[in-house]
């Protein structure tokens, strides 16, 4: 390991630990000498998945709704009497669905945006203001969708609050590089998660494929360099407000 990518003696917080993606970028942060904050919503029903890195050392499951500004303020509180800091936000969390547009209802609409906006901006008030109060910078990643724009049929609401995700990150980055906090997104392409599956039906499948020059879905691992990158001391100097595509060559393709 060379020192631009050693995390040792760093903090790493990971806002919804228990998904698929958070807990695979966990596992990369941990790899590279992070203490890693484990941060789900249902302690009990993420530990199972998380487990493996629980059994070693530098990593603690904390509990926060990420829809709560004071739960989040409680697993800060928590994760700095644990470690002593919060040097690195990861936040994954994130739902979906296929619903048609006139069939989309005020709940689910609150519910999605809550989730994959409003959690963001709430994370970004609370760890944020703590990496600018210690005073030592910071790296925030957010995780964006290749749905953010042009957004993608049938995932309206997730399509809007993904675009919301690049808006909040850029305007971060602006606003907390004084204090050198950075703030970048990943920006995905398809990695079969729980969120999406209910939407791959064959048809899409096929769509997606068509619209994807490496003609397959990424494997979660893939996402592991990036977060690595935007985290470490190989990217700390000078990149902020940066939407990091991986995404096959999705982004990259028209007719």
């Amino acid at each position: 390991m060379t020192p631009l990518f050693d995390l040792t003696g760093r903090t790493a917080v990971i806002i919804g630990a228990g998904s698929t993606l958070g807990r695979v970028m966990a596992e990369a942060l941990h790899a590279h000498g992070a203490q890693v904050a484990l941060v789900a919503r249902n302690p009990e029903k993420a530990a199972p998945f998380v487990q493996h890195l629980l059994d070693q050392d530098r990593a603690k499951l904390f509990q926060a709704d990420t829809n709560v500004k004071a739960d989040l303020e409680r697993a800060l509180e928590a994760i700095l009497a644990w470690s002593g800091r919060a040097d690195i936000m990861l936040h994954t969390a994130g739902t979906n669905s296929a619903t048609s547009f006139f069939d989309i209802t005020e709940e689910e609409w609150d519910h999605i945006m809550n989730v994959n906006a409003k959690s963001v901006m709430l994370a970004c008030q609370v760890f944020g203001r703590s990496m600018i109060d210690a005073g030592n910078g910071g790296s925030i990643i957010t995780i964006s969708s290749v749905s953010a724009g042009p957004p993608l049929s049938r995932v309206f609401t997730y399509s809007a609050s993904k675009h919301a995700v690049n808006s909040m990150t850029q305007f971060l980055a602006r606003e907390f590089a004084p204090h050198g906090v950075r703030v970048n997104a990943i920006v995905p392409g398809f990695f079969p998660a729980e969120q999406n599956k209910a939407i791959l039906s064959p048809e899409r499948v096929a769509s997606i494929m068509g619209h994807t020059p490496m003609n397959r879905f990424g494997d979660p691992k893939e996402l592991q360099g990036a977060v690595v990158w935007l985290a470490s001391e190989a990217a700390s100097s000078f990149v902020t407000g940066s939407l990091i595509r991986v995404d096959g060559g999705f982004g990259a393709m028209t007719i």
